[in-house]
């Protein structure tokens, strides 16, 4: 089991990484005065309000508010959690991610998630036992041969069967795990059951290859064909495709992904020799599906029936992928034969001509335009109008770039109009990096001191210079001020994104994200001025407010010893 990422390397990263370089190659970046601004990737703008700064190594959104260090940005772009936005932060600045060799015990609530975990494991297992040697199983064996699926393959995406049986799990395994990892579920006067009953079983891996959830399917006519599990602490349908760990093991980089309807058809093309087909889970695809396959391949194909239902699945699997389009992605849109299914046409055509259809699927503007445009009379004025308020809405939706440009002047070719306003919203940039100086006065001395600290660590000096007794100065957020001090001392290297990334989790984190986004309107060669004006005030008034604070115990209480002291040594010192 790999250990903790040191906190060292984290640091590290943190000061090599160029968050602008960074974030432009997901957003385009355009500069103005010190900072870099967009458009916002986390919410719909038509003025650009995110801005990210090279000093600070920190991004900030105006508009909604989001801001971070790089690794934050990777979190929020890519729906990562922080191992996995450390580990693509790494890799973005070409380095491996180190792991602690000691062994970590996990508090409650992850030791509970390793507890889910190992059952999931070892439910599959069951299942895998059932389809091999049950008595039931031979009834799912049979269904595979029959679908042409050898053992081999079986094998390699862990196929099993659940019996037909209502408490057979609740025998084997803790009932309460049982229930939390949704293989039980209950009826309306309280008895629990299996979920899964008379199924081919499809366990769900997530790219770590551990098992978070279950896909069922029935071997009759009976419904519903397809079972998935509930959502869980493990599992999200939203987040997680099926075959993602089957394919990666294949190719950590392929050229291309292809997404499927059903699990089958991941398994039946990967017998035929396809092995980069993946499955939504029995939800549309989302955006945060299509950022995580985007992680692995630059190229998307969307695969669905020809039917009706397969171009309304199609035309939703295209408005999610126009968020998730950015420089260096691209979609495309195969749809198959009227009657077929990925699995009945690569064993009627083969895999050679399967093959040639993906790579022929239609790039997703032409089937974009072709389906808006389709109906409309071009030729006339009002047809050009509807395509316009047909396409508009969806273009959009992408991100600013070369991608969304060229979307946008083959609007303007069909549509045969010069000027589209929606282009005229480019122009601006945040108007509050133009804003005039302010006075700093209407901050407090504390705030204006807590942010220039962090958002200059460097200022560390100048306190160190002072040589401050800490010991009875009262200030708010003296604590902050010290625990922000006493890391910039403790780091060999630190910057703005360090310090934020040191304050993860805790309970100070949400002041310290205000604070180093905070725009105090100090030109750069006044800060260590502004800094040292503050600081001083602000002593001041932690001196005085303690000396208050001591003499209000000494009328009421009175003062120990040590206390005395202290009291005396203020007054001389105030």
């Amino acid at each position: 089991m790999s250990g903790k990422i040191p906190r060292e390397f984290i640091d590290e990263l943190l000061v090599r990484v160029d968050i602008v370089d960074l974030i432009d190659s997901h957003v385009p970046l355009k500069k103005t005065g010190n900072n870099y601004v967009a458009r916002c990737p986390f919410h719909t703008e038509k003025t650009p309000s995110f801005s990210v700064n090279r000093a600070k190594q920190f991004f900030h959104c105006f508009g909604c508010g989001v801001s971070g260090n790089a690794i934050s940005f990777l979190m929020d772009f890519n729906h990562l959690d922080f191992v996995e936005a450390v580990e693509d932060l790494a890799g973005f600045v070409g380095v491996d991610v180190p792991r602690e060799s000691v062994v970590f015990q996990p508090g409650p609530k992850k030791e509970g998630l390793s507890s889910l975990y190992l059952l999931m494991e070892q439910v599959a297992a069951f299942y895998v036992q059932q389809l091999r040697v049950g008595k039931e199983g031979k009834k799912a064996v049979e269904y595979l041969k029959k679908r042409g699926v050898g053992g081999d393959c079986a094998n390699e995406f862990l196929l099993g069967y659940a019996p037909d049986e209502w408490q057979l799990l609740a025998g084997q395994f803790n009932q309460k795990l049982l229930i939390e990892a949704g293989l039980l579920t209950s009826s309306e006067n309280g008895k629990v059951y299996d979920r899964f009953r008379g199924r081919l079983m499809f366990p769900i891996r997530d790219k770590r290859a551990r098992i978070v959830g279950f896909g069922g399917r029935v071997l009759d006519d009976a419904l519903p064909k397809y079972l998935n599990s509930p959502e869980t602490p493990l599992f999200h349908k939203g987040k997680e495709v099926y075959g993602l760990y089957e394919l990666l093991q294949k190719d950590a980089k392929p050229p291309r992904i292809l997404i499927v309807e059903g699990y089958m058809d991941v398994i039946a093309l990967a017998q035929s020799g396809l092995h980069y087909a993946v499955a939504a889970l029995g939800t549309a695809l989302s955006q945060a599906h299509l950022d995580l396959l985007f992680r692995f391949t630059s190229e998307l194909v969307f695969c669905f029936d020809g039917d009706k239902a397969g171009q309304e699945a199609a035309w939703r699997a295209m408005d999610a992928a126009f968020s998730a389009l950015k420089a260096g992605r691209s979609c495309r849109i195969m749809l198959l034969p009227q009657g077929h299914d990925p699995d009945s046409l690569v064993r009627a055509e083969g895999l050679e001509a399967f093959v040639g259809r993906v790579q022929a699927a239609h790039a997703l503007s032409d089937y974009f335009f072709g389906r808006v445009s389709d109906a409309l009379n071009l030729s006339e004025m009002e047809g050009r109008a509807q395509l316009i308020g047909k396409a508009k809405p969806y273009l959009e939706k992408l991100p600013e770039g070369v991608f969304r440009d060229l979307m946008f002047a083959r609007l303007k070719e069909l549509s045969g109009v010069a000027k589209l306003a929606v282009l005229e919203d480019s122009a601006p940039v945040v108007e509050r990096q133009n804003k005039p100086r302010q006075d700093t006065s209407r901050f407090s001395s504390a705030r204006t001191a807590i942010a220039l600290l962090l958002q200059n660590p460097r200022l560390a000096i100048i306190v160190g210079q002072k040589n401050i007794d800490w010991n009875g100065l009262e200030f708010r957020g003296i604590g902050l001020f010290q625990a922000i001090l006493q890391t910039i001392l403790d780091k060999e290297q630190v910057n703005t994104a360090v310090l934020i990334e040191y304050f993860r989790g805790t309970a100070d984190e949400r002041v310290v994200m205000a604070l180093a986004s905070l725009d105090l309107y100090v030109p750069d060669d006044k800060i260590d001025e502004v800094f040292g004006d503050a600081l001083e005030a602000l002593l001041k008034q932690g001196r005085e407010a303690g000396v208050a604070k001591l003499l209000a115990k000494a009328q009421s209480k009175g003062l120990d010893n040590q206390e005395q002291q202290l009291l005396i040594k203020m007054l001389a010192n105030k």
